[in-house]
């Protein structure tokens, strides 16, 4: 009866459980931050239940990590990089648990089991993993929606996906071009099945190439930057014996999503007679695809270097429990990062700070930075980022850390930090 009693309450948790990740489990938004929701066991052994209870705890935080490796990479990449989940994340799964709390907690046929909501720290992750060369995309490189419309020979007018009547179709040129950013380490917004429903948005596109509405749509998928193009393939009037040959042109035109300014502008031709395995029209296409993949990373990372490099002044707002102490912690931290170039109190009260910064990048890239950071005894959130702030939220752990940050902390040597 004891035990039908506690499968009963743990089937409540479990639904408890599945309704929070619905929520939660995957909300990796621009904190930098995954939280998630998992369950985790550990078969008890000569009655030791703190020792189970502490193993089921780290079990479920160990699928908590797998479950941010496998939203940080494509299936084929986490597929093909188990050994190194295994072999080198899972052993130090909690360097990356930011925080966690137990929901709930119950033994059942011997068997301690928990379930545990989380927070991952996907930005370290993410760079563990690019360090490793799994994951191409940089936290400093930018996101980039494509809108690339495609006319063949075969076509009256060009294909696309966004805007007023979309049909689905394969854009070898917008595919191509994606590839090749991602592997120059740029992030792409809208891969296949992930592109955004403009309906949805309510954004109407006066033309297909209209710029305002490119931005507006990239905005709404948080791109950093649009490229609006075409790519067109027809018969050329030059022949090589009995093959056709087939000229194609792509013309691309980059726009800052924040500024709405033309960034860059690429023209790019190829050329390609008929082929038995694959029709001329589509190898030109993709051979110019190539071509203009290659002028518009050169002036893409151009541009965005210059764009990480511009001062930028912003507030950042530090709330949380356990205040002084910890803020103490964090400006320790703070004084780390090399971009800062200037940091100046404008408020100070015992639970709340404001501080200016100026610096060099953007205060999403700031953000990103501050995320890499650990703390003795408690984690930090980034709860919001715009362009003119940044809030930071302490967050108390079950999780202790010794380091060599001052855990006293008064109102008198909090003011001299702040000289």
């Amino acid at each position: 009866m004891e035990t039908k009693k506690q499968a009963l309450i743990w089937a409540g948790v479990s639904i408890f459980i599945i309704l929070l990740a619905q929520n939660c489990a995957f909300a990796a938004q621009k904190t930098g931050l995954l939280t998630t929701v998992t369950t985790g066991n550990r078969e008890i052994v000569n009655e030791d239940i703190p020792g189970a209870r502490q193993a089921a705890v780290s079990d479920a935080l160990e699928r908590a990590v797998v479950n941010a490796f496998a939203s940080a990479v494509s299936p084929q990449v986490f597929a093909a990089h188990l050994d190194f989940l295994y072999g080198r994340i899972l052993p130090v799964a909690q360097d990356y648990v930011v925080t966690y709390r137990v929901l709930g907690e119950i033994t059942h046929t011997d068997t301690y089991l928990v379930g545990v909501e989380s927070k991952i720290n996907l930005v370290l992750l993410e760079q563990m993993l690019t360090e490793a060369s799994i994951r191409n995309a940089g936290t400093d490189m930018p996101t980039i929606l494509f809108l690339i419309a495609e006319q063949g020979p075969k076509d009256l007018l060009p294909r696309y996906w966004w805007g007023n009547n979309p049909e689905p179709y394969i854009s070898y040129a917008e595919t191509r071009i994606m590839n090749t950013l991602l592997d120059k380490r740029f992030n792409v917004a809208g891969m296949e099945k992930e592109k955004p429903d403009t309906s949805f948005y309510d954004i109407r596109f006066p033309s297909i190439y209209d710029a305002d509405a490119a931005v507006d749509l990239a905005e709404k998928v948080n791109a950093d930057l649009v490229v609006v193009g075409r790519a067109s393939a027809a018969e050329s009037a030059n022949r090589m014996g009995d093959e056709k040959i087939f000229d194609a042109v792509i013309k691309l035109t980059a726009y800052d999503v924040g500024s709405g300014q033309q960034v860059a502008v690429c023209e790019n031709t190829a050329a390609a007679k008929s082929d038995p395995d694959q029709e001329g029209a589509i190898q030109a296409i993709e051979k110019a695809a190539d071509l203009a993949a290659l002028d518009l990373a050169e002036k893409l990372d151009h541009y965005w270097s210059g764009h990480l490099r511009k001062e930028n002044r912003f507030d950042v707002v530090i709330t949380g429990n356990g205040f002084l102490p910890r803020f103490l912690a964090l400006k320790k931290r703070l004084a780390e990062i090399a971009e800062i170039q200037n940091m100046q109190p404008k408020e100070m009260g015992s639970d709340r700070a404001v501080m200016e910064l100026v610096y060099k990048g953007s205060p999403s890239h700031f953000a990103d930075s501050i995320m890499l950071k650990t703390f003795a005894g408690f984690g930090i959130e980034i709860a919001e980022v715009t362009d003119n702030l940044v809030t930071i939220q302490f967050i108390d752990g079950d999780r202790l850390f010794m380091t060599d940050d001052d855990p006293s902390a008064t109102s008198e040597n909090l003011e001299k930090t702040m000289e």
